[in-house]
C-alpha cells in the first residue's frame, strides 16, 4: 500500500509545487485546440480517480459483482497490462479517454488545485483501506466499461501511473505558455 501512497503523495506536491502559483488564466491556456490545458489535466484525473470510488466501496460492502470474463485469469492480466501499457509516463502517443474521463470544456477555476489534493486524499485512504483486497487478488471492472477487468492492484498502479503521464503533459503545457 505504502508504493503507492508515496508515489501519490510525490505527484500531488509536484502538482501544487509546479502549478500552485499560476493564474487561474495560465491554468485554463491552451497551447492548441487539442491539447488539454493544465486544469483540464487536473480535472481528468479527479474525474478519472472519483469513477473508481463506487467500486471501492462496493468492495468494502461486499457487493462486487463482475462479468463472467473475470473468471479467466488470461483475460485480466492482458486488460491490466495493456492498460497499463497505454498509460504509461514515457509513451509518447496521444490516446482517446473515455467520455466519462473528458475533463471539463469550460474555465475551471484555481481551486481546482486544492480539489485535487482533496481527491488524492480520499484515494489514499480507500488504498490503505484496499490492503486485504490486494492480498486476496481482487478483481474489480474498468468504470469506463464493466468488461474491461484487471486485478484491484493493477487498478492502483494504472492509477498512479496515469497520474504521472498527465503531469508530465501538463508540463508540457507549461513550457508552451507565454513567459511574463
Amino acid at each position: 500500500m505504502e508504493k503507492w501512497i508515496s508515489r501519490i503523495d510525490d505527484i500531488t506536491t509536484k502538482f501544487l509545487d509546479s502549478f500552485g502559483d499560476l493564474s487561474k488564466e495560465d491554468l485554463n491556456r491552451k497551447p492548441d485546440m487539442q491539447t488539454w490545458s493544465i486544469a483540464q489535466n487536473i480535472d481528468h484525473l479527479i474525474n478519472l480517480n472519483r469513477s473508481y470510488f463506487p467500486t471501492f466501496e462496493n468492495l468494502k460492502k461486499g457487493n462486487q459483482e463482475l462479468p463472467f470474463i473475470a473468471r479467466f485469469g488470461f483475460v485480466v492480466s492482458f486488460f491490466g497490462n495493456m492498460i497499463k501499457k497505454s498509460v504509461d509516463p514515457g509513451r509518447q502517443k496521444k490516446m482517446k479517454t473515455f467520455p466519462i474521463w473528458e475533463p471539463s470544456k469550460s474555465d475551471l477555476p484555481k481551486s481546482i488545485l486544492k480539489e485535487f489534493q482533496e481527491n488524492q486524499d480520499k484515494l489514499k485512504g480507500y488504498i490503505r483501506d484496499s490492503a486485504d483486497f490486494v492480498h486476496q487478488n481482487m478483481v474489480i471492472s474498468s468504470p469506463a466499461n464493466r468488461n474491461i477487468v484487471y486485478k484491484l492492484e493493477m487498478a492502483f498502479d494504472i492509477i498512479v501511473t496515469h497520474e504521472e503521464r498527465h503531469y508530465n503533459q501538463a508540463r508540457e503545457v507549461l513550457s508552451l505558455l507565454p513567459k511574463t
